[in-house]
């Protein structure tokens, strides 16, 4: 089974993003469809979204506007997955005006 999880830090406070939304599509046949949500705890983490991830093409919807980033209400961060490997860790670096992201350990 393939695992994924997330980490968000806010770099404009220096604090885990805590209670962030985070949903999960799937690419299937051109269109995105709904695979899974989870929130952030209070270390701004979800360890694991509780589902098996083949392989394909996914993307991670966090909500960023209910988190109260104003410029930016929706990060999408779209990924590949293979099967063959056991995890994924997609981190995200939030700041009001910016955002960067990486394939984490």
């Amino acid at each position: 089974m393939t695992s994924l999880s997330t980490h968000v830090l806010d770099t404009g406070t220096g604090l885990p993003a805590a209670g962030l939304e985070v949903s999960v599509e799937m690419l299937v046949d051109g269109e995105w469809v709904g695979h899974g949500a989870g929130a952030t705890d209070v270390n701004g983490r979800i360890v694991e979204f509780g589902m098996e991830f083949g392989t394909g093409t996914y993307r991670l919807r966090f909500d960023t506007g209910s988190y109260g980033n104003s410029f930016y209400p929706e990060v999408a961060i779209s990924i590949k997955i293979d099967a063959g490997e056991d995890h994924y860790h997609v981190p995200l670096l939030l700041s009001p005006f910016g955002y960067s992201t990486y394939k984490g350990s």
